[in-house]
């Protein structure tokens, strides 16, 4: 028999963005709540939440706990029992502790000998007990951004518990936690419907919470966000700016979503468009509404919690807030505007980057340099550009506008820079040189972006860690994994020709002016740190560790090049029928080397065994071939080539003992072959790394 679960936590209102991760914490805690406890589920397990309620539902759910069959290891045979086959104290002693007596003990024999055990079964209890003792601590378990204690209950939570439903086949399952009795009602809207409502079972609770003015199913609440504003916005004849963010966030704010389209004075139109959607979305979680050509109109949609008797006071309550608002934005634009981006390059002596590395200041003068250093390098044509984008993209962070909406930093300064009438290539480098923010987002599109923005992150990158402040477990105080990333994926995306350790190493030349720092440390920390940053961006491109690690243990410098490898060798090993061989081989030749620490030269005198001679005239036929298509950039052709070596190497180890004791001379000569061929292997990729 199964029978459904249904189990809601009350609270205060969980703040927006938390409830998502806490409803995924949720249904993993509840699964291996289930497994642990040896409770079957054929049907599903989903959670709900609202700002007020977190909900679990499971159907299908064994009523009685699985029996377990229990294996209890004992003593050795040889131990348990004397040489007239009586039982020791040991067996005895074992038998007693597992409660049976020792004709109940079995023998089983083992890779370490005969050994006793017992088979116990341990019958299983029924759910509705299983689950009364383990739902508080599952409770208790799901993790939050912050929690607190309220009371002294000594309990914490994300917020004061006020109620908790929990049924089982819509019979009361009885606990405590947080101070509170479990029982079997449940609120409905805080405001349209707040009296106690008695539930039967799931399917009575989704509908009498509906009545109730509470949308249950998050997915579904957002739904009915979108809904909702798109008829706000048509009423002014607009549409909604689309902002999927925007609608979680009100979705996670409400139980009963409703919506009212407002509008403010035209005169703000004036100001920069991501100051408007700003201000109106980060302090107010409003929607900006745009006409059919896509321009801004004087209008936003508002999401409520309540299904107001007077929309129009509601409307004008939400213009009021706004038009404070844009009235501060308007003054802070204003404010902002009478002096320039240049003349607020020495406000950032005023604010401190870290202790350790200086001002914000002393950050730019030195990635300045450097981003100088890598344009020269890769768009020597537009140093004027970059220095001058360099110079100024974090000026606009001491500005008041960026002070009161810091997401707007790189915004705002791409706008004041274009007001001030420079070149839109400067402008937008100050706004690009923050791309990519997130993990996947947008690169730059410039070069002059991103050039600065490659500067700005490895300075940041080799001053962390050059004082110390590298990323442990989960924290990362400075981003560097990001910023890393973000420095991998450009040099990806505009193949430049420049070694990411001669970046590294020209950073940190120009760091060590203003810290002191132990060069050589630091230099192979970062570049272990970029390594393996690169290893888990190509797995997450679906490269197979293996493959990675042939070319990055061999190749970890010009990154396109680096990637262009990876990839035609994805390529080579999946389609090329002699790839297995060619690694069999080459595993062969590096077991012979393992213990050479000197190298040797090959002296074609020398040869014994034609097998040799054959070998030495393949090599250097296919090593002119390889060096040339890895001029080229064509590493699977090159790969392709050193197939032609197995015939020779397998003729050779044939023909040859290598390691031959009686002629020293011989040996090494021999020696000398193997390893020529397998540096040539390794101009490619270590193949010893590849797992067949």
């Amino acid at each position: 028999m199964t029978a459904e679960l249904l189990l809601e936590i009350g609270t205060e209102e969980i703040p927006s963005d938390y409830l998502d991760e806490g409803l995924k914490a949720f249904k993993e805690l509840a699964d291996a709540c289930l497994e642990e406890n040896r409770i079957k589920r054929k049907g599903s397990l989903s959670t709900y939440g609202t700002p007020r309620r977190l909900v679990l539902v499971g159907k299908g759910i064994a009523e009685r706990q699985d029996d377990l069959v229990k294996e209890i290891w004992g003593p050795p045979k040889d131990v348990a029992y004397d040489g007239e086959g009586k039982p020791t104290k040991a067996a005895l002693g074992f038998a007693q502790k597992q409660g049976v007596t020792v004709e109940d003990l079995e023998c089983v024999e083992t890779g370490k000998g005969d050994y006793l055990f017992v088979r116990r079964e341990i019958s299983g209890k029924d759910v509705m007990e299983i689950l009364a003792g383990a739902l508080p601590a599952l409770i208790s378990r799901i993790p939050w951004p912050k929690s607190m204690r309220w009371g002294d209950i000594g309990f914490s939570f994300v917020r004061p518990i006020h109620w908790i439903l929990a049924l089982f086949d819509g019979a009361l399952i009885p606990f405590e936690a947080a101070g509170v009795r479990s029982g079997g009602t449940t609120y409905g809207h805080r405001f349209m419907a707040p009296e106690a409502i008695q539930v039967k079972g799931v399917l009575d609770y989704f509908e009498k919470l509906e009545k109730a003015f509470v949308v249950v199913d998050q997915d579904e609440r957002r739904r009915v966000v979108e809904q909702v504003i798109q008829e706000a916005a048509q009423g002014v004849k607009g549409r909604p700016g689309r902002d999927p963010e925007l609608v979680v966030t009100n979705a996670n704010l409400v139980e009963f979503p409703t919506a009212v389209c407002g509008s403010f004075d035209r005169v703000f139109l004036d100001l920069p468009e991501p100051v408007l959607i700003t201000a109106m979305k980060e302090h107010q979680k409003y929607f900006s509404v745009y006409d059919d050509e896509g321009s801004l109109m004087p209008y936003f949609v508002a999401v409520n919690n309540t299904l107001a008797k007077d929309q129009n006071l509601v409307q004008r309550g939400h213009e009021r807030v706004l038009r404070a608002r844009l009235s501060d934005a308007r003054f802070f634009f204003d404010e902002d505007r009478k002096r320039s981006l240049e003349a607020r390059m020495k406000d950032l002596k005023r604010v401190i980057y870290q202790a350790d590395l200086g001002t914000s200041y002393a950050k730019v003068q030195r990635f300045l340099r450097l981003a100088q250093y890598l344009a020269e390098k890769v768009t020597p044509l537009r140093m004027e550009q970059v220095s001058t984008a360099a110079s100024l993209c974090k000026c606009d962070l001491v500005t008041q506008m960026v002070t009161e909406f810091p997401s707007l930093q790189g915004v705002m300064g791409r706008e004041y820079a274009r007001l001030e009438g420079y070149p839109e290539d400067i402008a937008s480098a100050i706004y690009e040189h923050y791309l990519p923010t997130r993990s996947g987002g947008d690169l730059p599109t410039s070069p002059v972006g991103a050039v600065v923005g490659c500067a700005d992150r490895m300075d940041t990158v080799v001053g962390c860690f050059a004082i110390g402040l590298e990323p442990s477990g989960s924290a990362d105080p400075f981003a560097l994994r990001r910023h890393a990333l973000a420095v991998i994926r450009i040099f990806q995306e505009m193949g430049w020709h420049v070694g990411l350790r001669e970046f590294t190493e020209q950073a940190l030349s120009v760091l060590e002016q203003d810290v002191s720092l132990d060069r050589d440390r630091t230099f192979a920390r970062v570049i272990d740190f970029f390594t393996e940053r690169y290893r888990q961006l190509m797995l997450r491109d679906d490269h197979e560790a293996d493959l990675i690690e042939a070319v990055v243990s061999v190749d970890f410098d010009q990154l396109s090049r680096v990637t262009s490898k990876v990839d035609q060798l994805k390529e080579f090993t999946s389609r090329s029928e002699e790839f297995p061989a060619l690694v069999q081989t080459y595993k062969r030749i590096v077991n012979i080397l393992k213990k050479e620490k000197q190298t040797f030269q090959v002296d074609s005198a020398r040869f014994k065994e034609t097998c040799e001679a054959e070998l030495w005239e393949a090599f250097r036929k296919v090593e002119g071939d390889v060096a040339g298509f890895l001029q080229k950039g064509d590493f699977c052709t090159a790969a392709e080539h050193l197939t032609r070596l197995r015939g020779p190497v397998d003729a050779f180890f044939e023909g040859v003992e290598v390691l031959t004791k009686e002629d020293d001379a011989l040996r090494q000569n021999r020696v000398g072959i193997l390893q020529h061929l397998a540096r040539l292997f390794l101009s490619i990729a270590d193949f010893s790394k590849f797992s067949l």
